[in-house]
């Protein structure tokens, strides 16, 4: 049953897709050659050999699209996702439909490569427009009772009760919980309200049921000596069958499943800055300091001569922070405070601290005393956008008193972060500005980093909390 409705929805989405690039190819040749937005100076092409090049459009959008999962189901991932997956497969599909009809080309053919360009972008805007569309009126139609799943959830301890608050609070997926199963029978209900339906060696009994669509095993460690049994009971059945065990307590960060050689393996705590995405990062961070380094050069020297000029001592201060999987590494700031600052000791700087300089009064308000940062950035110390790095002395009072505080050493340290740019920088909490990182390791993204470098702009640089 639920094979089959999968189906159905494949090839729905499959039609509307071709049907909608269809519709940008023809809408491509119009606007190239009937509507004179561009001079036409070789003559206007007759309209049949771009009308074959359907078949070859169909071909390539299906192929493209299939393979980059676009027609798997998506009830519970993210529209920004699935978009960000459209606008890539009709980029992939117009190169490939490109390079066939440069290798295919005949002389007495030549294709108007405005027509390629005019089509890459209204068959991304077209195929977005009709994805959201599908997707609106399908939830629509789930909120209202139609193409529902149905699902059945064997176990009653804190997971059934998690799967349940899920499924109230994304109606939109059109996912019933018909009950849970549980060990003994004396249970009316789990947690969050689930309905207990019978117990474990019931299980026999729900399998034929037409309206059972999928079932989720979600056992409590204490159950889990019962798999065994409970997956001989489903060994006929012919229903979606999921395992959630009961190790997601555990997962402090980037919980996720991997392939050994054939044996599933979870991952409970893994930084999601690996292969391709710290390329990536460090790609940016290299771009983003040169040019940053050179642009701002002019006022760093400026900066520099007046620390040299208003206080006794270097320009430059180095200090030992941790970064990235926790290494140490020297920073480097235009010096604030005055010599043998920490002649007494490590510590935090309060208001109207005396050893603060007048000039590093100004510099540490405005963070240009970390400007000097970008070196560290270009040698790899350390990213443009990540948690602020911490001292090591520091650092082990923290991982003593704050849960999860070694998590924020899973990324590079970073000049500006999302604790920064929402407020929690200087003498501000501990615990939020924790918070607040741990959420930019469990949510990074590229955009993120450049959502983050925007708003810098505007609230990182002015610090009311700085001394």
């Amino acid at each position: 049953m639920l094979k089959q409705k999968r189906q159905l929805f494949e090839y729905l989405f499959m039609m509307t897709d071709l049907a909608v690039v269809s519709v940008a190819w023809v809408i491509s040749y119009w606007l190239r050659f009937k509507t004179n937005l561009v001079p036409i100076d070789k003559g206007i092409p007759e309209f049949w050999p771009y009308l074959s090049m359907l078949a070859f459009i169909w071909l390539i959008w299906a192929f493209v699209f299939r393979r980059m999962g676009l027609y798997r189901p998506m009830r519970g991932v993210r529209r920004a996702h699935e978009l960000w997956i459209l606008v890539n497969a009709n980029a992939l599909s117009i190169l490939l439909l490109i390079s066939l009809t440069y290798l295919f080309r005949e002389k007495s053919v030549q294709f108007s490569r405005l027509v390629f360009v005019y089509f890459w972008a209204i068959a991304t805007v077209l195929t977005i427009v009709q994805r959201t569309t599908l997707r609106f009126v399908l939830r629509e139609l789930r909120r209202k009772g139609y193409n529902l799943r149905y699902m059945l959830v064997v176990g009653s301890g804190q997971i059934a009760g998690d799967i349940a608050s899920r499924v109230r609070l994304h109606q939109e997926l059109g996912i019933q919980l018909l009950g849970c199963l549980s060990k003994e029978s004396g249970e009316r209900t789990a947690p969050g309200g689930v309905p207990i339906v019978g117990r474990y060696s019931d299980l026999s009994k729900f399998v034929g049921r037409t309206d059972l669509d999928q079932i989720v095993v979600a056992l409590p460690l204490e159950d889990h000596q019962l798999l065994p049994s409970i997956m001989e009971q489903l060994k006929d059945s012919i229903v979606d069958i999921k395992i959630i065990p009961d190790l997601y307590q555990f997962a402090s960060l980037g919980g996720a499943i991997e392939d050994f050689e054939g044996l599933p393996v979870i991952s409970l705590q893994e930084s999601p800055l690996d292969g391709i995405n710290l390329f990536t990062k460090r790609a940016l961070d290299i771009f983003l300091g040169s040019i940053l380094l050179v642009t701002l050069s002019p006022l760093m020297l400026l900066l520099a001569l007046l620390v040299k000029a208003t206080s006794r001592g270097p320009v430059l201060f180095k200090q030992e922070r941790v970064s990235f999987d926790g290494t140490s590494f020297k920073i480097v700031k235009f010096r604030t405070m005055s010599m043998n600052a920490e002649s007494a000791g490590p510590g935090w700087t309060t208001p109207g601290d005396s050893r603060v300089t007048r000039l590093g009064k100004v510099l540490r308000s405005t963070s240009l005393d970390e400007l000097p940062q970008l070196f560290n950035v270009l040698r790899g110390d350390m990213s443009i956008v990540g948690p602020r790095p911490e001292r090591p002395v520091f650092i082990q009072e923290f991982r003593r008193r704050i849960p999860r505080y070694m998590l924020r050493h899973k990324v590079p340290a970073g000049i500006t972060g999302w604790a920064q740019v929402n407020g929690w920088r200087g003498d501000t909490s501990i615990d939020k500005r924790i918070e607040y990182d741990l959420y930019y390791i469990e949510n990074w993204s590229l955009f993120l980093d450049l959502k983050i470098l925007w708003m810098t702009l505007f609230k990182g640089f002015k610090n009311r909390n700085a001394y």
